[in-house]
């Protein structure tokens, strides 16, 4: 029996997917673990898998276009097996949505009539109420312009532009009806979006240069760091609190254990460990804000920054406390070569409990980072410099290295975050610390 294939949901903010690729094409055969297709989500490009046995029958979606969670990629069936009844049934639920939509709201009560009053003197008449523009269709977060199914089909049936027309559903949207009025009088439906008549070119001197640009579709990758970062900055309360670490032991400290540890060891890798140790002592800075209550997180797991073409992926070093300087360098190392071969699966990017932003291999002195959600708190780490400082009479180089803690002030006071730096910095500056 056929049966359709929907788009699952491939993460836990993904609204729709973009399809990549297509391993398969109507008419060849598919087993339970084949490969589908490649689709990008709102953190990946990740592979779909069938769970199904038999022949593709239909695919609903092109290559390189986006489709919603739930919608129908494609149709599975028995070679020859009539499927256009499961489509008209998805089709019919489209249209009893629209219509559903596109039902008036119920008509008022007419008010009681009111008693005969004798004539007001006349007045002069109101001035007209000045013409409301209308306004073009609304877009959604992503970008798309709102627009019905139904009236999607209508519109790529009759080579509607919808990006001008005026959207009469609900928050803009563009409905069938909407649709229905432009194609029985374009001219109005364009004057009505606000379409101006053509205006005539005045010649001008030709000047000297060219103007060019580039327009690139935006990622699902950066929608969602987009509207993630764009919330926690503008809904959380941020503060920043910068420390400056001396560095000299450590680089001394860094160098003995790479003689003996079996993978390198990065200072990315030490203040990874420092931080973990440091949050042991300080839970109020390892915590989460939830809205409408704070958890106070036991476990340790330290999200760090991976910079790809696309944005930010966080991969996840899980018990990081636990760990020694040489497994989480092993792992940072994995996890990293991952995330610039879209290699994560979702269970690496999640669970963060507090994150780390390094951008010192960049020669960046000191940056601040937006706190990644729901965590309470984000360190940005600079690099590495050479200070001048006068001690004992003398001149003398010192090697210092500057950190950022952002904090929600909603979970976390000044002093709160100033103590976890503390201890923090005596950590990088007595390593030995790290080690027991």
């Amino acid at each position: 029996m056929a049966e359709i294939i929907r788009m699952p949901r491939m993460s836990d903010t993904m609204t729709e997917g973009v399809i990549v690729d297509w391993f398969k094409k109507v008419g060849d055969s598919i087993e339970p673990g084949d490969l589908l297709a490649e689709v990008e989500t709102d953190k990946a490009t990740m592979e779909l898998e069938s769970y199904q046995e038999g022949t593709i029958l239909f695919i609903g979606v092109e290559k390189g276009d986006a489709i919603p969670v739930e919608g129908v990629l494609a149709v599975i069936g028995e070679k020859g097996e009539d499927y256009q009844a499961l489509l008209d049934e998805e089709k019919a639920k489209a249209e009893a949505s629209e219509t559903k939509e596109e039902a008036p709201a119920a008509s008022p009560a007419p008010a009681p009539a009111a008693k005969p009053a004798a004539a007001p003197a006349a007045k002069p008449a109101p001035a007209p109420a000045p013409a409301i523009a209308a306004m073009p269709a609304a877009v959604n977060s992503n970008g798309r312009v709102k627009i019905s199914p139904l009236a999607k089909r209508l519109a790529k049936e009759n080579n509607v532009q919808i990006s001008a027309l005026v959207g009469s559903g609900d928050e803009g949207r563009i409905i069938k009806r909407d649709i229905e009025a432009y194609l029985a009088n374009p001219a109005a439906a364009k004057a009505a979006s606000g379409a101006a008549a053509p205006t005539q070119i005045v010649q001008l001197p030709q000047i000297v240069g060219e103007e060019s640009y580039e327009e690139i579709a935006i990622s699902q990758m950066r929608k969602t760091i987009a509207a993630r970062l764009g919330e926690s900055k503008f809904q959380a309360p941020h503060f920043y609190l910068t420390i400056d670490i001396k560095m000299d032991r450590l680089m001394e400290s860094r160098k003995a254990m790479n003689e003996v540890s079996p993978v390198k060891i990065s200072f990315n890798d030490l203040v990874i460990k420092a931080a973990a140790v440091a949050l042991r002592s300080h839970p109020w800075v390892n915590s989460s804000w939830l809205g409408d209550r704070i958890r106070l997180n036991k476990h340790i797991h330290i999200g760090m920054a991976v910079a790809v073409d696309e944005g930010l992926l966080v991969p996840v070093i899980r018990f990081a406390d636990s760990k020694t300087l040489s497994h989480i360098a092993a792992e940072t190392n994995e996890l990293g070569t991952k995330a610039k071969t879209k290699k994560l699966g979702l269970d690496e990017m999640q669970g963060n409990t507090f994150t780390i932003s390094n951008l010192g291999m960049m020669g960046i002195e000191e940056f601040t980072a937006i706190i990644n959600p729901p965590d309470a708190c984000i360190m940005a780490v600079g690099t590495i410099r050479q200070h001048p400082v006068f001690e004992n009479g003398n001149w003398k180089a010192e090697n210092r290295m500057k950190v950022t803690l952002s904090c929600d002030h909603r979970v976390v006071d000044g002093a709160t975050g100033a103590k976890f730096l503390q201890t923090f910095k005596s950590m990088l500056e007595d390593p030995v610390r790290l080690l027991v």
